[in-house]
């Protein structure tokens, strides 16, 4: 499955904030400015037309009134140390990153520059090389930030968009996904855009567990229609769902507002009434006609005819109730009582269907027993129980679309919407 996701909404501009004088090299650029009155003359004087020309953001002018100041004779190590921090502020203002990094990496060996400076720089440079488009370079600063204890979070955003820009998807799963569990951990919501970056690299890679994960993520997170719409026409196309759960789909499409068209909701309907839920069937019809879906041209006539044939099979249901609960209680499985009290509370006894259910859970020996307490979490969330509806979905575990609907449901469920 394929949601609509664009590469664009994954990258963030935390680091083209990074432009011009920022803050960590206008630190930079003052302390070049100060070095710059004390050195002689001759050096100082170029040093301070840099200085003029970077605040008037003439950075190119800049960088060759600094190679002026370079050419002059017998130069000092704090001479030195004063035309590599000027030239570091001028050279991003350029754009120029190898330049950046050159005098970074004379200051860092001729000990002039160390702490937070050290780290402003490094960030500043990680930036300037992402805007150049050579993420292989912008990685490698950004990963040196952090590896040297940077905590801004612009780095790891300039990682990222590095790691994307090189295609390098792996990386960029790895590290989104521990930037989401991070958030979590801390009690944050992963934004959008990080759950959209896990999603695409995710689809990039073909990794459709993390896919998953993250479709799951961007659910619970940022729930939206159109959102539930994608990820539930998806579901079928997957290779492990069973085709037992095409009426449970419905059940999702018509909880989450995707239920739209007059053949769904008689197709929800005719499932429902052979699975064995007639009174679910019948409210369904008159769900669509209440919608407006049902009650026109030929399609009235369809739901008419429907209507009546599941109102018969709830007058049979009724009538053979009594029979049906003693099967049920004599079956060596619980599966029949889970079903009956299924039914049970959709034609509206609610709490008559939860104990039924509750027999059935407790009988066991299921043919399928993530099935049965799938199906104990929709009683209990249709009677109006969610918290008991999610304790029972959170022991599901089935491969085959038992737990996948568990947890949407689960996330449904916290929406608070019915």
């Amino acid at each position: 499955m394929k949601l609509k996701t664009l590469a664009g909404l994954a990258l963030g501009a935390a680091a083209l904030t990074l432009g011009g004088t920022p803050e960590g090299t206008l630190g930079l650029l003052n302390t070049a400015q100060a070095q710059a009155d004390a050195v002689r003359p001759e050096v100082g004087k170029h040093l301070r037309d840099a200085s003029a020309l970077i605040k008037a953001g003439k950075h190119k002018d800049a960088l060759a009134k600094i190679r002026d100041a370079e050419a002059v004779s017998g130069r000092t190590a704090s001479e030195n140390a004063a035309i590599e921090g000027m030239r570091l502020s001028a050279a991003q203002g350029a754009g120029d990153a190898d330049t950046m990094a050159k005098s970074f990496e004379a200051l860092k060996a001729a000990g002039r520059i160390g702490g937070a400076q050290a780290l402003q720089a490094q960030l500043a440079i990680a930036g300037t090389y992402l805007r150049a488009n050579n993420a292989s370079q912008a990685a490698n600063w950004a990963q040196r930030y952090l590896k040297d204890g940077g905590t801004d979070p612009a780095a790891k955003q300039i990682l990222a968009n590095a790691q994307f820009k090189s295609g390098d998807m792996s990386a960029v799963l790895k590290d989104t996904l521990e930037e989401v569990q991070a958030d979590e951990k801390a009690g944050r919501a992963p934004s959008r855009d990080k759950l959209n970056l896990l999603l695409y690299a995710a689809q990039k890679k073909g990794d459709a567990s993390a896919e998953s994960l993250a479709i799951e993520k961007l659910i619970n997170y940022y729930p939206s229609k159109e959102l539930w719409a994608q990820v539930l026409g998806g579901l079928q196309q997957k290779k492990s769902f069973s085709d037992r759960f095409v009426l449970d789909v419905y059940r999702l499409k018509l909880a989450t507002g995707n239920l739209s068209k007059a053949p769904d909701y008689i197709e929800m309907a005719q499932l429902a009434a052979q699975a064995g839920f007639p009174e679910e069937g019948k409210k369904v019809v008159e769900q669509g006609m209440a919608a407006n879906v049902l009650n026109q041209g030929a399609e009235a006539a369809t739901a008419k005819r429907l209507s009546d044939f599941l109102g018969k099979k709830i007058g049979e249901a009724k009538a053979g109730y009594a029979e049906a609960e003693k099967a049920a209680n004599e079956a060596k499985t619980g599966d029949e009582l889970v079903k009956l009290g299924l039914a049970q509370v959709f034609g509206g006894d609610k709490a008559s269907g939860l104990k039924l259910v509750d027999a059935g859970i407790a009988k066991g020996n299921f043919k399928r027993a993530d099935d049965a307490k799938y199906y104990q979490g929709l009683a209990y969330y249709t009677a109006g129980d969610s918290a008991k509806a999610q304790a029972a979905w959170r022991q599901v575990k089935g491969s085959d679309g038992s737990g996948e609907l568990s947890r949407l449901w689960i996330i449904h469920a916290r929406s608070g919407k019915k």
